[in-house]
């Protein structure tokens, strides 16, 4: 088994809201994301019977144990603010779960919903671009299966990673932590939503307008910037140029339900040379 170009690792979810389920996740938008920019993904997850991968993800690469049952978010919206519950949760994702080849991938973008990676795994991508999205090591549930905002207090995970991505609303009123991570992280991106992201890189904060974009569904953007930051800064070195790739890439993601919005090379450079005025500054 060769390695992937990228291994995403990560609870595939079942979002459910109104008009039905589709996926959702760090890994199902990661992979998405990737995969439209050309590269052989792989993901890293344990889901139930109630899925079938291979026809889900028919040309991405699924490694993981199967589990009891997939996780499953209900998401119900009061105009603009989302609540979450878990109805079901899959088992924990672990080292065994990798398997050896891809290890040695040259991008590795973690990525729990619910604290299902433990914060030592993404050591074990020793030689690899390592993206965190902090996100699932930010929340926590209540007796009734509630997701709410949490801080962090375990081991750090990002210690093995080159980029960190988070959201403000991960955050919330806690910005010691962002000082922390950016201290110890060379490029820590906060994404902010419609007001873009602002971006830590070598002891200073720059920032990048949103592209505008006709919102329909903006669940996933935050993964979507993430994934399409990574390959951009694998490809280039140079946070600028990923910024203004991701936040193209984002621009596109919020267009259309889940997954559909997601864009290739293409279209993306085609949305940045239309908003030649987003840059990072």
């Amino acid at each position: 088994m060769a390695s992937p170009d990228l291994v995403v690792v990560g609870h595939v979810v079942r979002d459910v809201t109104r008009e039905g389920w589709r996926l959702g996740g760090t890994a199902s938008f990661g992979a998405a994301q990737a995969q439209k920019l050309g590269l052989r993904v792989g993901v890293v997850t344990r889901v139930g019977p109630d899925l079938e991968m291979a026809g889900i993800m028919p040309k991405i690469e699924i490694a993981g144990r199967p589990a009891a049952r997939t996780t499953t978010f209900e998401n119900t919206y009061e105009g603009a603010t989302r609540r979450q519950r878990v109805a079901a949760q899959a088992e924990p994702i672990e080292e065994q779960d990798i398997p050896d080849a891809w290890r040695d991938a040259p991008m590795a973008l973690i990525g729990p919903v619910c604290r299902e990676v433990s914060p030592e795994l993404p050591g074990v991508f020793a030689n690899a671009l390592v993206g965190i999205a902090a996100q699932g090591w930010l929340r926590e549930l209540d007796a009734e299966g509630h997701v709410r905002r949490s801080q962090w207090t375990g081991p750090p995970f990002w210690s093995s990673c080159r980029l960190l991505f988070v959201s403000d609303e991960d955050v919330g009123d806690r910005p010691e932590q962002i000082d922390r991570w950016a201290a110890d992280v060379p490029v820590t991106v906060v994404t902010r939503e419609r007001r873009g992201a602002r971006i830590h890189e070598h002891g200073r904060w720059r920032a990048i307008d949103a592209i505008p974009a006709r919102e329909v569904d903006p669940t996933g953007a935050g993964d979507i910037f993430a994934t399409a930051f990574m390959v951009r800064y694998h490809e280039t070195g140079d946070a600028a140029q990923a910024a203004r790739f991701a936040s193209s890439a984002a621009a596109w993601s919020v267009e259309a339900p889940g997954i559909d919005g997601v864009a290739g090379r293409a279209g993306i450079e085609a949305r940045m040379m239309e908003h030649p005025e987003v840059v990072l500054r």
